[in-house]
């Protein structure tokens, strides 16, 4: 298999001691190493894939918690540059009676906005299977930028490119701009997956099938759309399929949506799927790689955290 890079922010991730609970009513919080990219990364690692994280961070103990915990988890760490210029970026986490998260970020800069276009590397993407982003590093601060730099080496590269929007309001002061950069760079990608929670404000539609023709433009060839337990959906210009949730007690949700994308991105470099193979992929494949999935997100939230809860393999082999 190929080497899968993602880039964008990589954080800390307070958790909170309780649940059930406002922000303002959570007594105590833990750290934990997160951030979707460096998530989508781990998912592909656990499985058995290669995955390099692009990001920068703070010159700091919270910098150096992330960089050892890639270590630890097989992430690579060769793209990953520190500075001095801002710390590493943090978000405070809590969930509420009603189930819903609140977010409260802080990085005002953090390090990883700060990463510059010209950090970036034609080298880096030669014989790599995809690269990966989301939306919080699209902001207009130098991130933005290398982020455009980073698809279009991939493009060049012939490598796959992947988008999650992986919305985080309480990010953006102007939830225009938010959409417009979601409308700028999902047709650059390959491969865009949406949830049933972001559709209508990206879109304007409640239905993925009124949808699609927004969606299905330009670079991109391949919709996935997620449901959380109530399953996924996937679709190409010539097929589409759905895979059922699984039925399980949840625990955490933490990194659900990541580690569903970073699996998904699994089954198709595991089957030597490329940017250039999407539109042929069948119903009967589609299925089986939702199949997984959900499988993979079933498992990861029944444990606690993100990365740490992504079963492996041997483990997704079981019964």
């Amino acid at each position: 298999m190929k080497r899968l890079l993602a880039i964008g922010e990589a954080l800390i991730d307070f958790i909170p001691a309780e649940t059930g609970k406002e922000m303002k009513q959570v007594s105590a919080f833990a750290p934990a190493v997160g951030g979707a990219p460096a998530n989508v990364c781990g998912a592909y690692v656990k499985l058995g894939g290669e995955a390099s994280m692009i990001t920068q961070l703070g010159d700091d103990p919270f910098g150096e918690k992330i960089a050892d915990e890639f270590v630890s988890c097989g992430i690579g760490c060769e793209y990953v540059k520190r500075t001095k210029e801002a710390n590493t970026s943090l978000a405070f986490v809590a969930l509420k009676e009603d189930g819903n998260r609140e977010f409260s970020f802080y990085r005002k800069p953090g390090a990883d906005m700060l990463m510059d276009p010209s950090d970036i590397q034609e080298s880096w993407f030669s014989d790599i299977f995809g690269l990966h982003f989301c939306s919080v590093s699209l902001g207009d601060f130098p991130m933005k930028e290398a982020h455009r730099q980073a698809v279009r080496c991939a493009v060049e590269a012939k490598a796959l490119v992947s988008f999650d929007p992986n919305l985080r309001f309480a990010l953006w002061d102007d939830l225009d701009a938010l959409k417009n950069v979601i409308h700028e760079f999902a047709p650059m990608a390959h491969v865009l997956k949406v949830s049933d929670e972001e559709l209508e404000f990206i879109t304007g539609c409640k239905d993925i099938k009124e949808a699609l023709p927004q969606l299905l433009t330009n670079n991109t060839r391949l919709v996935i759309y997620t449901k959380g337990s109530d399953g996924a959906e996937c679709y190409t210009r010539q097929a589409s399929a759905f895979a059922p949730g699984e039925k399980v007690k949840a625990v955490d949700t933490t990194g659900a949506g990541d580690g569903f994308i970073g699996s998904f991105l699994y089954c198709l470099s595991a089957d030597g799927i490329t940017a250039d193979t999407l539109e042929d992929l069948t119903k009967e494949q589609m299925e089986r790689y939702l199949t997984f999935a959900n499988r993979f997100c079933g498992k990861s939230v029944m444990g606690h955290g993100a990365i740490a809860s992504y079963p492996t393999i041997e483990e997704m082999e079981k019964n």
